[in-house]
């Protein structure tokens, strides 16, 4: 099957790089128009050039709300409609309770929680008005299996997971023409891993990695942008509030 999300307008934050940019391109090949979103303007510029005159890269600071207000009238401007949101950008900085910074704290609540929250709330009305689509959350398997050493990044993936139910409902009283469902992939090879290698060799932290989870591998980045696309296209248009585990088995032990 090819053309699954033609006619549509799909926009994806953090996708500068790692699993935005797998997504965007997936969307992409798939025949959506897509907004290539990033902090980094310029690396979502090199993301978007590659799709054509389909694709245009617009910077957006995903914990700055007055970002998102004034993204708005540029995706309406180019495109007229808004039919997908991809909320991804995320960071994740490690520390236990008593180990994290207040400053980490927050900063990873601003744009793992906040940054969904904002680009949920800024985008809905768009959405309405194009009538309908999907909304995607990229949460962790963080979300749902805890670690003592990522306090923040447990808390703020765990709060998506469950905001993505509680805006599945709104949207389904509203009328039930936009869905909003949550993706928990386990460690994926893209550069969020970079925070957890500590001076060791990447390679060596992708394999010891690797022996925690049950299929015996680092996920991929087409291993989550496949099931973001199959999320965001009308096959899983009675899909919403749910949640899909991409973790290779860990989360089943």
């Amino acid at each position: 099957m090819t053309g699954r999300l033609e006619g549509k307008v799909a926009l994806v934050t953090g996708a500068g790089s790692g699993l935005g940019a797998a997504i965007a391109r997936r969307f992409a090949d798939e025949g959506a128009r897509v907004i290539v979103s990033d902090v980094n303007l310029a690396a979502a510029s090199e993301v978007a050039r590659h799709f054509g005159g389909g694709a245009v890269a617009l910077r957006i600071d995903v914990a700055d709300p007055a970002d998102w207000a004034a993204a708005l009238p540029v995706i309406e401007d180019a495109f007229g409609a808004l039919h997908i949101l991809v909320n991804n950008a995320g960071i994740c900085l490690t520390g236990s309770v008593e180990e994290i910074s207040i400053e980490d704290w927050k900063r990873t609540h601003a744009i793992d929680l906040d940054g969904v929250f904002y680009g949920m709330r800024s985008c809905l009305p768009l959405m309405r008005q194009s009538g309908g689509g999907a909304i995607l959350n990229i949460s962790s398997i963080s979300g749902i299996v805890a670690a003592g050493n990522l306090a923040a990044y447990n808390s703020a993936k765990a709060a998506v997971r469950h905001l993505t139910k509680s805006v599945a409902l709104h949207c389904a009283k509203m009328g039930g023409k936009i869905t909003c469902n949550s993706l928990h992939p386990t460690f994926i090879d893209t550069p969020l891993l970079d925070g957890l290698t500590a001076g060791q060799a990447r390679e060596d932290v992708l394999a010891k990695l690797a022996r925690q989870i049950p299929l015996g591998r680092v996920g991929v980045p087409g291993d989550v942008a496949n099931a973001a696309l199959y999320f965001c296209s009308d096959e899983a248009s009675f899909v919403t509030g749910a949640e899909l585990v991409i973790d290779g088995g860990l989360s089943a032990m």
